[in-house]
């Protein structure tokens, strides 16, 4: 009995050694240290996210969590021209508009980042200084509507020339295009905005390239010497809307997918 006593005690002693020297779930090679799972943060996902792939064939007025608005124009969920999936075909009359609207945004510090890929068919020849927006992004606290994506038709070098623009607010109305920034027809484009309360500033991107000559800020803008401030954004709308009556063309498709919205940037539009 008292050899069976000294056994026990001796794989009891054992067992507390062992314990006491083997990794746990938690811990990494000797002398390093490696965070347990918790310490790892759960990948950033977008606040706001549609690729239309879970939605019918056919005319749409709503999807999960936006609207539309629309005048002299529509908005149809197609097969993806690319091939895989479906996209979102929004298609305009004249000067009417076709927008997909986000509403009830609260994003933190009133700031955030959208990703989304386009395609616009085709652009205005005319008349002169033919004035389009693909988004627009507004709060129910001031007029200042805030445009990143958008451009003009400019007669002088017979071309559009993609701008950010703002209208309603202190600066006036205003698209600061350029033309290092040619706007293309026909091609799909994998598009970026931040936009950033800190400065009030609107940065682009393009096929995941800084379209640093598109940034404007609180100082640095086109419009008046006032300074230009956002609103409390609450709403953001992606489509399209050109100002002028009668132009030429007389119609305009824009074809839309992978939109995402985040507090940090998507990514996704390569380098």
């Amino acid at each position: 009995m008292t050899r069976m006593r000294k056994f026990a005690a001796a794989l009891s002693a054992a067992t507390a050694a062992l314990l006491a020297t083997s990794p746990t779930a938690s811990a990494g090679p000797a002398g390093a240290h490696t965070p347990t799972a918790s310490a790892f943060p759960a990948p950033h996902a977008p606040f706001v996210r549609e690729s239309f792939d879970r939605l019918p064939l056919g005319p749409v007025t709503a999807g999960r969590g936006w609207t539309t608005d629309v005048r002299d124009g529509s908005l149809t969920v197609e097969p993806s021209s690319t091939g895989h999936g479906r996209e979102l075909r929004l298609r305009t009359e004249g000067n009417g508009h076709a927008f997909l609207v986000l509403s009830g945004l609260a994003p933190a510090a009133n700031s955030f980042w959208a990703r989304l890929r386009l395609r616009v068919d085709r652009l205005p020849t005319a008349p002169d200084w033919a004035h389009w927006t693909i988004a627009e992004a507004s709060g129910s606290d001031a007029p200042t509507l805030v445009r990143p994506l958008g451009g003009q038709y400019v007669p002088t070098s017979r071309a559009n020339f993609r701008g950010v623009g703002s209208d309603l607010g202190p600066t006036g109305d205003w698209t600061a295009w350029k033309t290092s920034a040619p706007a293309t027809a026909a091609v799909w484009s994998c598009v970026e905005f931040h936009l950033d309360a800190a400065d009030n500033r609107v940065t682009v991107y393009q096929d995941g390239v800084e379209q640093s000559d598109l940034t404007v800020s609180t100082k640095e803008h086109g419009g008046t010497a006032d300074d230009f401030v956002f609103p409390r954004f609450d709403t953001l709308k992606l489509g399209w809307q050109l100002y002028q009556a009668d132009p030429t063309p007389s119609s305009y498709d824009l074809r839309m997918d992978d939109v995402a919205l985040s507090t940090r940037r998507v990514g996704g539009c390569g380098s």
